[in-house]
């Protein structure tokens, strides 16, 4: 079912308060953002804190430079599907944030902007969150 009928539903029934629950919830997200939405991209923020811990050492190498895990770490985002502000290609870089009990990268990442930016998504880039600390 589309996600834009499911979440009309939902603020039918529970109201506006509920419904930055259930849109996290509906968008696969591991965390459910403040409520807040960042001006800049229209997306949820999302405070570090809430994270799970991996996104933390994640982010730990990102501000360090590595080394980072994954051969696919610090590589192009394309922002294909559009969810991030437009931006010149090579502006974002990907980063695998760990899955405990996956056999490979799994679905979470941290993309980072040129401009010191970071995002959030937990189902391979069908949702972003932007990383607040």
């Amino acid at each position: 079912m589309n996600q834009r009928l499911v979440a009309g539903a939902l603020v039918a029934v529970l109201g506006f308060g509920a419904l930055s629950v259930a849109v996290g919830q509906l968008t696969g997200n591991d965390a459910v953002g403040s409520g807040s939405i960042d001006p800049e991209s229209g997306l949820p923020l999302v405070p570090l804190s809430d994270l799970p811990p991996e996104a933390a050492d994640t982010l730990a190498l990102i501000d360090a430079g590595g080394p980072f895990p994954e051969a696919e770490d610090g590589g192009t985002f394309g922002n294909f599907e559009g969810l991030l502000p437009d931006r010149d290609r090579g502006y974002y870089k990907e980063y695998t944030v760990e899955t405990p009990g996956s056999d490979d990268r799994g679905a979470r990442r941290i993309v980072a902007g040129a401009g010191g930016e970071l995002y959030w998504t937990a189902d391979h880039y069908e949702s972003f969150e932007r990383i607040s600390r």
